[in-house]
C-alpha cells in the first residue's frame, strides 16, 4: 500500500493497526507491533484484514467476533491472511463463500468448518471476502486488490518495486507439486503419493495402490525403497500421523476422533504408532500444545 501511494504519486491508501484492547501486539517472532486503535467503529470505505499466526484459536475472543460481525453488517469488506481465515470463519463471515488458508492449517479448518468451501489456492477473492494463505501469498492478494481498485498497471509497478517477478493469480495453488516436494520426478510414484494424500481417513491397501498404478505390489515396494528409502506402508503411515498431529494441535477434536479421521481403527493402535514416530503420545502432544498457547 505504501508503494501504491508512492508509485501513483497520490494518497490512495491509509492504514491502521487494530488490536482487541488497543494495546501493542507481539508477533510470534517476538516483534511488538504498536496499535493505533481498539475495536472501534470504522469508516465506510475501510477494508478489514485479519492477520493470524500460530495458536490463533487461543486468541479468538467474543469481543473480536462481535466486532467483526458488526462491521461486516455495516457493509465493510473483510479479509484474512493465513490463519486469520479461522477467525472470520468463526465469526460466520465465510458462510457461503470460497476461501483459502495455509496448507498446514487446512486439516483442522476442514474438520471445524466442513460447510465452507476451502480451496488450495494461494488467495481467494469472493465478492467482499478476501483470504490469503499467508507468506508470499499475502503479496499476491494485495497486488490483486490494488489492480481491482486502481488497475493492473499500478499493480505491476508495485510488484516491480518489490522485485516480485511472478505475480500469481487466484487460480494458482499453494503447494509445490509432489515431484518438487519429494525431489523426485517419477510419474507413477507421484500418482501413488497423491492417492495416499487424498485417502487418509480410509487408507487404500498397497495391493490396490499398485494395481491402479499399473504395477505389481513388489514393483511398488521396490519403487518406494529406491526413491524414498521406506516401504509404501511406512510412507503412508507417516502421512496419516502427520495429519493426526495437525488435528491434535489445531482443533479440539478428541483423540479418538482424530484417530478415526486418520484411518486408525482403535485409539490404542493410533497411540502406539504415534509414539513410535513422535516419541510421545497423542494425549501428551495435545497437552504440550495447550501449554505453549
Amino acid at each position: 500500500m505504501r508503494l501504491a501511494n508512492r508509485m501513483s504519486g497520490r494518497q490512495l491508501y491509509e492504514w491502521q493497526v487494530i488490536t482487541a484492547d488497543g494495546q501493542p501486539a507481539a508477533a510470534s517472532n517476538g516483534v511488538v507491533v504498536e496499535a493505533t486503535a481498539g475495536l472501534v467503529a470504522l469508516e465506510k470505505n475501510t477494508t478489514i484484514l485479519v492477520v493470524g499466526g500460530v495458536n490463533v484459536r487461543q486468541a479468538i475472543t467474543r469481543p473480536i467476533l462481535t466486532w467483526l460481525r458488526r462491521e461486516a453488517r455495516r457493509g465493510l469488506p473483510v479479509g484474512a491472511v493465513c490463519t486469520g481465515a479461522q477467525v472470520i470463519a468463526e465469526a460466520g463471515l465465510l458462510d457461503g463463500r470460497r476461501c483459502t488458508i495455509h496448507w498446514e492449517n487446512r486439516d483442522g479448518f476442514e474438520e471445524e468448518f466442513p460447510e465452507i468451501e476451502l480451496t488450495h489456492n494461494v488467495f481467494v477473492v469472493d465478492r467482499d471476502r478476501y483470504t490469503a494463505a499467508g507468506g508470499a501469498a499475502s503479496t499476491d492478494l494485495m497486488l490483486k486488490l490494488i489492480a481491482m481498485r486502481h488497475g493492473t498497471g499500478l499493480a505491476t509497478l508495485v510488484a516491480d518495486q518489490m522485485i516480485h517477478t511472478s505475480i500469481r493469480s487466484d487460480r494458482d495453488e499453494q503447494r509445490l507439486s509432489i515431484p518438487a516436494r519429494i525431489g523426485i520426478r517419477h510419474p507413477k510414484l507421484a500418482a501413488v503419493i497423491q492417492r495416499m494424500e487424498e485417502h487418509i481417513e480410509e487408507p487404500i491397501s498397497p495391493m490396490l495402490l499398485a494395481r491402479d498404478a499399473g504395477m505389481s505390489t513388489r514393483q511398488l515396494e521396490r519403487l518406494f525403497r529406491r526413491y524414498l528409502n521406506r516401504s509404501p506402508k511406512r510412507y503412508y503411515m507417516e502421512l496419516r500421523l502427520a495429519r493426526a498431529r495437525n488435528l491434535l494441535m489445531q482443533t479440539d477434536m478428541s483423540v479418538i476422533s482424530v484417530a478415526m479421521a486418520c484411518g486408525f481403527a482403535s485409539p490404542s493402535h493410533f497411540s502406539k504408532c504415534y509414539r513410535a514416530l513422535y516419541r510421545t503420545t497423542p494425549y501428551r502432544e495435545r497437552g504440550a500444545s495447550e501449554e505453549t498457547a
